[in-house]
């Protein structure tokens, strides 16, 4: 074989791997695309259920969702995600996405879950990247200080009382770590003034016939 017919041989040999190569890489993909995507929404909806718990509706709040842009309270340009919850099709609750755009070391994802009244049900922290052993006290895994919120609302508390206590609010801070924790807070209030302000749109807001389920929380 000349040295032409072996770089011919070889160029094949590499089309032939290639081709064999993405070809599995396609099978694997449409093997697994279909678990992937039930997994991430079974994390997404336990992410839901986390701020309003399942026995309080019964509508899939994954199908009940509309996506706004409000940065003035959400925290960002970008559309977020709100998931309604309804029982025999009346609004209980809505799921606000917010961004605290502050925290120590970028931005912090939350969900904010407020009942019809506007009464916190809960708060979780989804994405952040605050320092292990002081700012990520945030996760209920770590502390239970994001249940402070539970039950809380501009009623019970006025709106010049929403701070830490560093700032003459009733929030606690965190030993060594005040300025996740005023992030928060002020999200979550600047969440719960866009509700008061909007909650009839909220639930009356039609569900766009295609949308990202997970907008808001799991991209961007």
């Amino acid at each position: 074989m000349n040295k032409t017919q072996q770089i011919l041989t070889t160029g094949l040999l590499l089309a032939a791997f290639a081709v064999i190569g993405t070809g599995l890489v396609a099978f694997t993909y449409d093997m697994t695309k279909g678990r992937i995507a039930e997994a991430e929404r079974q994390a997404l909806l336990q992410s839901l259920h986390s701020v309003v718990p399942p026995a309080l509706h019964d509508n899939e709040l994954i199908n009940d969702q509309i996506n706004i842009s409000a940065p003035q309270y959400l925290g960002t340009k970008e559309p977020l995600a709100i998931f309604r919850a309804r029982q025999n099709n009346l609004p209980v609750a809505a799921i606000l996405t917010a961004v605290a755009p502050d925290g120590y070391n970028g931005k912090i994802k939350i969900l904010i879950g407020i009942n019809y009244d506007g009464e916190i049900l809960g708060v979780r922290v989804v994405d952040h990247r605050e320092t292990p052993g002081l700012g990520d006290a945030i996760e209920t895994r770590r502390s239970d200080w994001i249940l402070g919120f539970d039950g809380q609302s501009t009623q019970i508390i006025e709106q010049k009382k929403w701070r830490v206590k560093k700032d003459g609010g009733v929030f606690d801070q965190l030993t060594g770590a005040t300025i996740t924790p005023r992030a928060i807070v002020k999200a979550v209030l600047k969440a719960l003034n866009y509700y008061e302000l909007n909650r009839d749109m909220i639930f009356e807001k039609p569900v766009p016939e295609k949308q990202a389920t997970q907008t808001g929380i799991l991209n961007g």
